[in-house]
């Protein structure tokens, strides 16, 4: 009988972290402990450090399903790996949301023997970065609507504020809501709403800062909302930054774990990559590749949106070239994709494989001449999987000249992810032509159209009137040179999360888009995507538990 997640991750005999430290070279006057398991760096660290960085591995994956990818599991069974050949590794990760934990997903702290732990405070409360950006983003919300309480100098629209309050939790009820009710000294009443954490703009600047006056300057930059005469308001002029930032002192110092194999692993931020831009902070990603010779990092959901807008959002702002990519992939999945029920996925069937396969080609094509980045595509394999189901995947990807590696980290940790490791070795050292996929002095539409056309393989985009307004006035405020951050649904390349596999002649309807001025993008909304997410039926909080001696179960 398998042990689960949670069951293995408490097997452990963790080491502690001042051993994992020493593992990665940080001296104790940079590590700042939370309790035995868990420690902050201090950023000091890379201004003092004159160590090389590292080579940058990201693992990134095709288009999620209900089967499951094990996009996280791979990132952390291939750090094991690099170590199991002898090689100095540091992985980076995001911090899980509890939105997901106690929803449907669970968490994000891998899953069977490539895990980071302490698993049960990774995935719950950790050392407190989700709460303080929630603190600094609902500060920024009261002293926005305090400040139209006390006489709004700035002559603020109430109806024009786009500044939302935010949770870490999923919760559909705080979609929209009318608050300061009641009169009198209880506010100005006006229509509100709640972000989760994770889609906070907050989130985004913290991981985007490379310093604490950096990220003072960005949350400066904040719009906030606009006035009766349409200018925009910040949260430089709120006078909120410097509260805010005290706030997040502490929650820009990326946080030191380590793998159920004693491999370093940072774990820092966490945007979501269907409405943010899904990444691990810079600090987090510059850290692991100052300690290691090789860090790997993983981007959420599809390449299509977390690999995207790492490699043009996040590699532009930091100045960060991958040296090789690892696109994770499952049987079960690619014949999901390929129309067949999650019921049959045990039974061989090459049609609904081959139906399926050619969502994965359409990443890699991606990664290999969009990007221009060498790649290899890892198969986590299941034993329901069939030699001649492999042999599929392995002769397609062969097309594309590149090489389909079998993954067992799940079952095996480090050993097996060794063959995977010595091929992204491999991969490093190959010649490397980083390209990204637009380039920033083109217009708004024209970086959405490239994105749209070259990476998801739509023929085209449409705007309605409302989002056509708003990018004139984005473009006439100057925000036309700076990034796009598309939210979309993560479940199909097109806004429709019906169309499976690689779907092709549509179009990409844009709805809204808005700028985010700290964190230095435009988010452009399409489809019915939800910035709040809502709790399904049987949420996952209904079976996580705790004993008497403080045992917790049920998280996965």
């Amino acid at each position: 009988m398998y042990k689960s997640d949670i069951e293995i991750a408490q097997s452990i005999e963790m080491k502690p972290i001042g051993e994992i430290a020493q593992v990665a070279g940080i001296e104790d006057r940079y590590l700042e402990q939370y309790g035995r398991y868990k420690a902050k760096i201090d950023l000091k660290l890379l201004k003092d450090s004159s160590r090389q960085e590292g080579k940058l591995i990201l693992v990134t994956a095709i288009t999620p399903t209900p089967a499951g990818e094990g996009k996280t599991t791979t990132t952390i069974g291939l750090a094991d790996g690099l170590k199991q050949l002898g090689k100095n590794v540091v992985v980076a990760l995001r911090e899980p949301s509890l939105g997901p934990v106690f929803g449907v997903k669970g968490g994000a702290a891998g899953g069977g023997y490539a895990q980071v732990v302490p698993m049960e405070d990774i995935n719950l409360h950790f050392t407190g970065d989700f709460h303080a950006i929630g603190a600094a983003n609902n500060l920024l919300a009261a002293m926005l609507d305090n400040h139209i309480f006390q006489g709004n100098q700035l002559g603020i629209d109430p109806e024009r504020i786009t500044w939302h309050r935010c949770v870490d939790m999923n919760d559909r009820q705080l979609r929209f809501v009318q608050d300061g009710l009641g009169g009198g000294k209880n506010g100005v009443p006006r229509s509100d709403s709640y972000d989760i954490t994770v889609a906070s703009e907050i989130m985004a600047v913290l991981c985007l800062s490379t310093s604490i006056s950096d990220l003072k300057e960005k949350l400066s930059n904040i719009i906030v909302g606009y006035t009766y005469d349409n200018k925009p308001v910040t949260c430089g002029q709120l006078k909120a930054a410097g509260a805010m930032t005290a706030l997040l002192k502490d929650a820009i110092k990326p946080n030191l774990v380590q793998t159920l194999e004693g491999t370093p692993a940072i774990v820092h931020g966490g945007p979501f990559a269907n409405i943010a831009h899904g990444c691990n902070s810079i600090m987090a990603t510059k850290m692991a590749m100052k300690l290691g010779d090789y860090a790997v990092t993983e981007a959420g959901f599809g390449a299509d949106l977390g690999a995207e807008k790492f490699l043009d959002i996040k590699c532009r702002k930091a100045g960060l070239t991958p040296s090789a990519v690892v696109v994770v992939a499952t049987v079960r999945a690619l014949k999901m994709h390929g129309g067949l029920a999650k019921t049959e996925l045990g039974n061989e069937d090459l049609a609904a494989l081959k139906a399926g396969i050619p969502n994965l080609l359409r990443h890699v094509s991606n990664i290999k001449n969009v990007y221009k980045l060498p790649s290899v595509v890892a198969v986590n394999r299941f034993p329901t999987d069939t030699d001649a189901e492999i042999e599929l995947i392995i002769s397609e990807c062969r097309k594309l000249g590149v090489n389909v590696v079998l993954s067992t980290v799940w079952a095996d940790g480090g050993k097996g992810g060794i063959e995977l490791a010595a091929e992204v070795v491999r991969l490093c050292e190959q010649p490397n032509d980083f390209t990204f996929s637009y380039e920033l002095d083109c217009s708004i539409k024209d970086k959405i159209n490239a994105i749209v056309t070259k990476v998801y393989g739509g023929d085209g985009v449409e705007y309605t009137p409302e989002a056509e307004e708003q990018i004139a006035k984005l473009t006439e405020m100057g925000f036309d040179n700076v990034p796009v951050c598309i939210a979309k649904t993560q479940y199909s390349f097109s806004d429709d999360q019906t169309k499976l596999g690689a779907p092709t002649g549509f179009k990409v309807t844009v709805r809204n888009v808005r700028v985010s001025a700290g964190a230095g993008f435009v988010v452009v909304l399409t489809g019915t995507i939800l910035t709040m997410p809502g709790l399904p039926k049987s949420p996952a909080a209904e079976r996580i538990d705790v004993s008497e001696d403080g045992v917790i179960s049920g998280l996965f």
